[in-house]
């Protein structure tokens, strides 16, 4: 049960898109405003989680930071849905390589995510481990990307309470399901996912790798903004599809 009636971490008169892009950054949110939207405002700085609204080939978009790991996803996501109206909301974040199949700095597009965590049970009372994206979202993705021809791989996302690359994963990896096609792992998309399919929104969740146990690969600070572009731009033309 809901104990608050309007938000708290989101500035209450702040004017909301109805898609919104979320990377976990919110100084990467500045960064696609100023470099990817037309006629942006800055719309919520509540505790430094920035926010813009603009317009994206005529389309609203609000571009927004989530912060890092599902407690932080789930805050702002739902606020976002329940107090906002908002029905769309895409991830673009980074994750680390856990399929050798895919190179650095290669995108994931999620079409599952999978966690060990409890956090569905904290979150809605569910036992469930294994969550999937909005079909409609996740497959306007797919089309723009006809157009833009990015290196994109299709598979699961494995969703951790810890930072990866700071533990021996692989324990903890091991633990998932073989069947799953798990390709990357990170921190937040299981929470978002959850988050929309209780409240009733569209989520997608893509992801950058930048760390892999198979590569030798140390992006430049170029490499790896131009990577994020790719994912920027299919993000925001996957909405326009969308509509």
């Amino acid at each position: 049960m809901f104990v608050i009636n309007e938000p708290i971490h989101i500035k209450k008169d702040a004017d909301i898109a109805d898609s919104v892009i979320m990377p976990g950054d919110p100084l990467r949110a500045k960064y696609i405003a100023e470099n990817f939207l037309e006629n942006y405002e800055e719309v919520t700085n509540i505790r430094n989680m920035l926010g813009y609204t603009g317009y994206y080939k005529g389309k609203k978009i609000t571009v927004m930071g989530s912060g890092m790991g599902m407690p932080s996803m789930s805050i702002y996501a739902t606020e976002l849905f329940r107090f906002f109206n908002v029905k769309n909301i895409i991830r673009i974040g980074t994750c680390g390589v856990i399929d050798k199949s895919v190179d650095i700095p290669e995108v994931i597009l999620a079409d599952k995510a999978f966690t060990l965590s409890n956090f569905a049970y904290q979150f809605c009372k569910s036992n469930a481990n294994l969550v999937y994206p909005s079909e409609k979202l996740t497959n306007a993705i797919k089309l723009a990307n006809e157009k833009l021809n990015v290196k994109l791989h299709f598979g699961g996302i494995m969703t951790m309470d810890v930072f990866g690359p700071y533990i021996d994963a692989e324990y903890l990896i091991a633990k998932a399901p073989a069947n799953l096609n798990l390709l990357g792992e990170e921190m937040e998309a299981f929470g978002l996912l959850t988050v929309a399919q209780k409240l009733g929104g569209n989520a997608a969740v893509m992801a950058t790798a930048v760390d892999s146990k198979y590569s030798d690969v140390v992006l430049t600070p170029e490499q790896r903004q131009n990577s994020l572009n790719d994912m920027i731009i299919l993000a925001l033309e996957g909405l326009l599809i969308n509509d």
